[in-house]
């Protein structure tokens, strides 16, 4: 087989783009070829080269678009043009675009990754042609492609819902997380809270500053717990879409310190680097997202030993099982009072950190590269059966984690 993987959004910048979908992409690449050793991998990237110490391994073809594809419409437009011909000029037998949408017209089997449909649910947090286009060629790529991979369960029904896809063709195939989020040296994390002049304890929230994100209602729930906890909130993520609302809430709950003590700290942009001495850190990851695809800060923190609350909708209860607190996002006491009890009992934060330890362990890349080579195959052989039944891998050992 020789497969070619659309790596257009994978950014080695330590910028808010190396998060999430570039991670996923990156895993893939890194991953399959030492499954597949008789298998030929060609990833279709932008003009910049690969560093030549993230490892990738040396038998990968990497072809570089002329193109300044990390900017949207040098991106679509290479989809859809040059991306079109790109399976007979370099032999392709399948193309697997790893974020929303493939070439529409490509000559062989394709296979699409669907991790979320923000712009079909919250079409308002983004601008009108890049909604419509979304919304159009995820549903043109949902419809054409031979597999589609959803990255949860919930965004697998989400596919099959709006888009009426065949539940045969849409399996669900989890994301992973890196050995590089694991619990760390208790000495390095002394010294990175001394760098980054952390108190001893405090709550974490990673993520984009953006209404889904539903920080709002973090800080608002917090404005009621914080002087009797006397933990600081620091928020870590990059402006998004409308952030301003976030910077002005703090302010009016007096969580700034411009008219009390400063208790929430705006630190901006994390890299991916640090990340994981952010979570070791943390006494705990608050991520109260109104929709999430799949939720990837909260399996991050629980391998790094730090419990979680999450919100209990779209794939969240998915990514933490039994292994954190979940709460209504929108219920500012439940949020405040899950917090306080963290803050208060050891003991369950003790419990919450095993628990989270051991679901963490039940995700990995190399489990999330196992299964999407084998839908590589079943795409191939049942290539001109778009109907063809296809049984989850998930499905057939469903104890191995539960839905």
């Amino acid at each position: 087989m020789r497969a070619g993987i659309i790596g257009h959004l994978l950014s080695f910048e330590p910028t808010y783009r190396q998060a999430g979908v570039s991670r996923y992409t990156e895993a893939l690449v890194r991953e399959l070829p030492a499954l597949a050793p008789d298998d030929e991998f060609v990833v279709f990237s932008g003009p910049a080269p690969v560093p030549p110490d993230r490892g990738f391994d040396p038998r990968t073809e990497w072809v570089h678009a002329r193109m300044p594809t990390g900017k949207p419409v040098a991106r679509i437009g290479w989809e859809q043009t040059v991306g079109t011909t790109v399976a007979r000029r370099h032999g392709l037998d399948l193309i697997h675009a790893p974020v929303n949408v493939t070439p529409i017209i490509s000559g062989v089997p394709s296979v699409v990754t669907i991790h979320d449909l923000a712009f079909h649910l919250y079409p308002e947090q983004y601008p009108g042609a890049k909604q419509r286009y979304l919304r159009l060629m995820t549903r043109l790529s949902v419809r054409r492609a031979a597999r589609v991979i959803a990255v949860s369960n919930a965004t697998r029904d989400d596919v099959i819902r709006l888009y009426g896809a065949d539940p045969a063709r849409v399996v669900t195939i989890p994301n992973g997380v890196s050995d590089d989020f694991r619990p760390l040296p208790a000495d390095d994390v002394a010294r990175f809270k001394r760098e980054q002049h952390l108190p001893e304890r405090f709550i974490l929230f990673v993520g984009t500053l953006q209404p889904r994100k539903n920080v709002e209602t973090l800080l608002k729930a917090y404005a009621r717990v914080a002087a009797e906890s006397g933990w600081p909130l620091i928020i870590a993520g990059a402006p998004g879409w409308d952030y301003e609302t976030i910077f002005t809430a703090a302010r009016e709950l007096g969580l700034t310190g411009t008219d009390g003590p400063e208790r929430v700290r705006f630190v901006g942009f994390v890299p991916a680097e640090t990340l994981p001495l952010w979570y070791n850190a943390a006494e705990m990851l608050v991520y109260p997202a109104l929709y999430e695809g799949f939720g990837l800060p909260l399996l991050e923190a629980m391998a790094c030993g730090t419990p979680v609350i999450g919100a209990n909708v779209s794939s969240l209860p998915e990514v933490v099982g039994e292994a954190g607190l979940l709460v209504p996002p929108k219920d500012v006491d439940a949020l405040g009072r899950a917090m306080l009890t963290l803050m208060r009992m050891d003991e369950m934060r003790a419990d919450l950190r095993e628990r989270g330890l051991r679901r963490a362990a039940e995700f990995s890349w190399r489990r999330t590269a196992e299964e999407t080579l084998a839908i590589y195959r079943d795409a191939l052989s049942h290539s001109g059966e778009r109907t063809q039944s296809f049984r989850n891998p998930r499905e057939q050992a469903q104890t191995r984690r539960p839905r």
